[in-house]
């Protein structure tokens, strides 16, 4: 059984730092690659970050860019989404998913496995 189990969500101010985990489990993913996705209230889920398990290799929403950093420990099957500089406008939860897809990466439909998610909420 596949399980994603996020955590590392909470209530900040802006400006401050937030770090997200992602543990996998249930299968191998080196195939793989590791993504955040967020949604805020009324909208849409949208893509924030990738990252392969097989070379690192990473993609960013324009969003994010310079301000969040994903990272990966394959010994712990564990992925990390930094986020530093945060705004109010980040206030969503935040989702850990995997797809075994390289193409349309950017796109929710795109992943096989999601985990509950968590939340996190910056005043301003």
């Amino acid at each position: 059984q596949v399980q994603l189990v996020e955590s590392g969500g909470g209530l900040v101010q802006a400006g401050d730092s937030l770090r997200l985990s992602c543990t996998a489990s249930g299968r191998t993913f080196s195939s793989y690659a590791m993504g955040w996705f967020r949604q805020a209230p009324g909208k849409e889920r949208e893509f924030v970050v990738r990252i392969r398990w097989s070379d690192g290799s990473t993609d960013y929403a324009d969003s994010v860019k310079g301000r969040f950093r994903i990272s990966r420990d394959n010994a712990q099957n564990t992925v990390y989404l930094q986020m530093n500089s945060l705004r109010p406008e980040d206030t969503a939860l935040y989702y850990c998913a995997a797809t075994k897809f390289s193409a349309a990466w950017w796109q929710s439909r795109m992943y096989d496995y999601w985990g509950q998610g968590t939340q996190v909420t910056v005043s301003s």
